[in-house]
């Protein structure tokens, strides 16, 4: 993986055009993986949910990872926006939000139009039981396969020979995703190249104060929030960090979280944590819990408000937390979707010109990379915090995990890692 990462750096920076052309790599292998997670999502719920032992479990799991989510979102939207106002990384610019292109910007507009809370809710049902495998929505596949494991638990052992077929099956879908991983770091070659060819260092550099801003927040966040969170759990973020240092590089390579979702689901299993409680924490972390995202929206407003002079008032700035809080589900795991997320929340702050925007176009796909990592990193503690509530997370296991003595893979998650 490092060596694809510097390996497409290089090509990006020294061919531009050669690896401007190579992102068909990237994204040939983010829909690799993308093609296997609505079954890996369903076989591990509906199977862990259809041999808890009482289904009450399930809904306590469920209350606590949206109260964790719920805080922990809207403290990572203050931390940006309270980072914003100290440093002012756009202040001095001096913008005309009138000479910005609104073209450059006007497919996220309509993406952003078309966002509402009831579309949203709307969006979760899918049109039967099974598109939700096929429309490329977590939550619908959420939303099945809890259907699904609720029925199959309440009818009892009437149907154990096809809770252990679906467990057959999730062996098969897991070894596809140890054959899929593989090509990781060619996906990770072409992403990059991409990315440094298309975009190249010197958009980087020119907002270089943004990007550093952003990254030094999020790594406040991860080390500081989530450090003391891991440290209160018993567990030491810098070592479940090195732990999960193969899915993190395959995260940066990739731009997305989803890439990794599958390997995090077998990394936390094998770490002590319940198989029913990382079956619902994880999923509904990737539309919920988007620490990074949450943190870009907030510092990428208040940049854009500072460049173009822009003042906002303390009822603005609520409006515009309160607003960033519902438009930033369901957003994770695709590349760039925290920009289409960033032009929903400043329709609803008229004062801030969406035009604006354009400023930051050019290194946005720089901070996707930042959004994915924390995201990632963000759900993984989440899962040991509420596994840990519940009373069903292996302190054990989790200690020798961390201590990179991780227990032998499941017979269904046999995904090579650098941990095997």
């Amino acid at each position: 993986m490092l060596i694809g990462i510097v390996a497409g750096a290089l090509v990006g920076a020294i061919w531009p055009d050669v690896g401007a052309s190579l992102e068909w790599l990237g994204l040939a292998f983010v829909n690799l993986v993308k093609m296997i997670i609505a079954p890996v999502i369903f076989l591990t719920l509906v199977t862990g949910i259809a041999g808890a032992r009482e289904l009450g479990s399930l809904g306590r799991v469920v209350l606590k990872a949206l109260g964790y989510f719920l805080f922990f979102s809207t403290l990572a939207l203050i931390l940006g926006l309270v980072v914003a106002h100290v440093v002012q990384p756009g202040a001095g610019m001096h913008i005309d939000p009138h000479g910005l292109s609104e073209a450059k910007v006007a497919g996220f507009e309509k993406q952003a139009h078309e966002t509402s809370v009831t579309g949203f809710v709307m969006a979760i049902i899918p049109t039967t039981l099974a598109s939700a495998l096929t429309s490329g929505s977590i939550l619908q596949v959420l939303f099945v396969a809890i259907l699904c494991g609720i029925a199959l638990a309440s009818i009892g052992e009437r149907v154990r020979p096809l809770v252990d077929l679906l467990e057959q099956a999730s062996e098969m879908v897991f070894r596809i995703v140890a054959v899929l991983m593989r090509a990781a770091p060619v996906g990770a070659f072409g992403a990059m190249a991409f990315t440094i060819g298309k975009y190249g260092l010197t958009a980087l550099f020119s907002l270089g104060g943004l990007v550093a801003t952003f990254y030094l927040t999020s790594i406040l966040f991860i080390l500081g929030v989530l450090g003391v969170v891991g440290w209160l759990a018993g567990f030491s973020i810098l070592k479940l960090l090195r732990y999960l240092k193969a899915e993190l590089l395959l995260v940066l390579g990739a731009s997305s979280s989803e890439a990794a979702l599958p390997a995090l689901i077998d990394k936390l299993e094998r770490a002590g944590c319940d198989k029913e409680v990382v079956g619902v924490v994880v999923p509904a972390g990737y539309s919920f819990n988007l620490d990074g995202t949450n943190i870009y929206m907030t510092l990428a407003a208040l940049f854009i408000a500072q460049a173009t002079g822009v003042h906002l008032s303390l009822g603005e700035q609520l409006v515009l937390l309160g607003t960033a809080m519902l438009t930033s589900k369901g957003a994770a795991g695709v590349t760039g979707a925290g920009f289409a997320t960033l032009a929903a929340t400043l329709m609803v702050v008229p004062s801030i010109p969406v035009a604006g925007m354009a400023l930051i176009l050019g290194v946005d796909r720089f901070m996707s990379e930042c959004r994915s990592l924390t995201n990632f990193i963000g759900n993984a503690v989440a899962t040991i915090v509420v596994a840990r509530w519940e009373g069903r997370l292996d302190r054990e296991a989790l200690q020798r995990a961390l201590d990179g003595k991780p227990a032998a893979a499941p017979a269904h998650a046999a995904i090579a890692t650098d941990a095997d």
